[in-house]
């Protein structure tokens, strides 16, 4: 599934698992920014009683701390 709010912020999908929520945007840049994670940052909020974190997958080589909670990856590390 996705979330999406009244205001247009997009979460491309989430994943529900033991009762946990995580949320996964995917952005094509190999370089993403702060920027890139703020639907992310949104979900966290709204659900931060439910999710486990945000996951920013993307086309670049490096994994990092995009944001409080939220780890960028490339998509070829979990696919």
């Amino acid at each position: 599934m996705y979330w999406r709010t009244s205001t247009g912020e997009e979460v491309d999908f989430v994943v529900e698992w033991q009762g946990r929520l995580l949320g996964i945007e995917v952005k094509a840049t190999r370089n993403p920014g702060y920027n890139g994670a703020k639907a992310l940052r949104t979900f966290l909020q709204e659900y931060r009683n439910d999710a486990l974190g945000g996951l920013l997958l993307h086309g670049g080589e490096e994994t990092f701390w995009i944001s409080e909670g939220v780890l960028a990856t490339p998509w070829w590390k979990v696919i």
